[in-house]
Parts: C-alpha cells; structure tokens; sequence
C-alpha cells in the first residue's frame, strides 16, 4: 500500500498527470459518462441542481457564486496550509526528490497534525474538480487520496526506520491526517522561513488569486488557464529557489 520510491521522486508528475487526466477525461471517447455542453462541468452541473432545490429562491447565478466562493475558499485553504508546513519544513526538503529524516519536526502545523502538505494538496484537488467534468472530478479526487494515503504510508515506514523511537512518540501523539484542535507536542526551536515558502508554494497562491479574480466570468475554460499560467510561473520561480 505504501509508495515506492520511484512514486516519490515524481510525485509532482503523478499529480500533475493525474490531474490532466481529470480535466481531459479520456474514457469519455469509449464510453460517455458525463453530458456534453459549455456547462457540462461540476460547477454548472452543481449550480444547475442548486437552482433547482430551490426555484425562486436560488437564481442560477447566485449558485455559481456560491459553489466558486467554496472553492476559493478550497484553494485559501490549501495555500495557507501547504506555506505554513513549508516555512517550518523548508522548502527544499519539500521540493526534494528524496525523503528527508534528521529530526522530528514538531513546530507549526506539525504540531497539529503529521501531514499538512497532502492534506493541503487534497483540498486542492477539491477546488480544481469544480471545472471538470463529473467523472473527471470524481476519478482525480480518489485518484489523489488514494496516493496520498500512498505518500504518507512510505514516509511513515521511512521515517520509523530513520528516526524510531522519537518518531513513533511523535506519531503517537499527533493525528496523521485530522488536525487536533490543541497542539499536541511542545513547539521545536524550528525557525519558520516564510519567504522561501511563500515563493516555493506560489503555484498555489497563483491558483487562489485566479479563482477570486476571474470568476466572476463564469467562464471555467478561462480560469484552467490562468491555473496553467499560475502553474507556468511557479516553475520559474522554483528553478531559482535554493536547493538546500
């Protein structure tokens, strides 16, 4: 159940691929699953049914708003988690193709739960599936949670056979993937580097900037491409981060 290490490495490129595939859904050539038209996706699917519960009540346009507001919202969500794990982290060890355990992490979100950073990229996925179609949606969010269980499963057994026992302690403490309310361990003398976070997650914060700027086209062919432009300069960016 656990990813190997060949899944690590190119964990960026498996999302990416499967969120491709969510957004193209191929199947639909061999075996139509999803209705056809400019609003055949889950935002105007949702929006129309919305409406519909309530006629009168719910205009059509103030369902898009809603359901777009929930993603935007998604999308705050997973950027300010995903640049708070980051700051504490470090953004190289995030980016690093390789698993990283010289200590315990016990500062930030960390202190919460053991991994903000899937979790962040889960919320995420939530927010795209809102322009796919609905069997894109629903592949690429149980496509993405089931590697991200995946994910998590490998770095446990790494980090257990790296670190053991104050690793296990930690792991017994400290949820994996619900946050506690109250921090679980003390706070690590661990030093947040926001910059660096901010710019290594700038894909996600180009994302967020996206949903609450265009939207109000509703127009979800424009807003996937401002998410591939956003997606175009974080990989600027992130070639001239620092690599350790």
């Amino acid at each position: 159940m656990k990813a190997t290490a060949f899944e690590f490495r190119f964990r960026f490129l498996i999302h990416a691929v499967i969120f491709v595939l969510g957004f193209t859904a191929p199947w639909n050539r061999l075996i139509p699953l999803d209705p056809a038209g400019p609003n055949a996706h889950v935002w105007g699917t949702l929006a129309a049914h919305l409406a519909m519960l309530k006629p009168g009540m719910i205009g059509i346009a103030t369902a898009f708003n809603l359901l777009i507001a929930v993603a935007a919202l998604c999308a705050l969500a997973s950027a300010s988690l995903r640049t708070w794990a980051s700051a504490y982290l470090g953004a190289s060890t995030v980016q690093s193709a390789s698993m990283h355990g010289d200590a315990v992490v016990a500062a930030g979100p960390y202190r919460y739960f053991r991994n903000p950073l899937y979790a962040g990229i889960f919320i995420h996925a939530l927010a795209l599936a809102l322009l796919m179609s609905p069997s894109g949606a629903i592949f690429s969010i149980v496509a993405i949670g089931f590697f991200e269980i995946r994910l998590i499963l490998g770095e446990e057994a790494f980090l257990t056979a790296k670190l053991g026992e104050p690793y296990l302690a930690y792991c017994a403490r400290v949820p994996r993937l619900f946050p506690a309310l109250t921090p679980r361990v003390p706070a690590s003398p661990t030093q947040p580097h926001w910059l660096l976070a901010f710019l290594s997650e700038s894909y996600m914060w180009g994302a967020l900037i996206v949903f609450a700027t265009v939207s109000y086209r509703y127009n979800a062919t424009l807003i996937m491409q401002g998410i591939l432009i956003a997606l175009g300069v974080s990989l600027v960016i992130r070639a001239f981060l620092p690599k350790r």
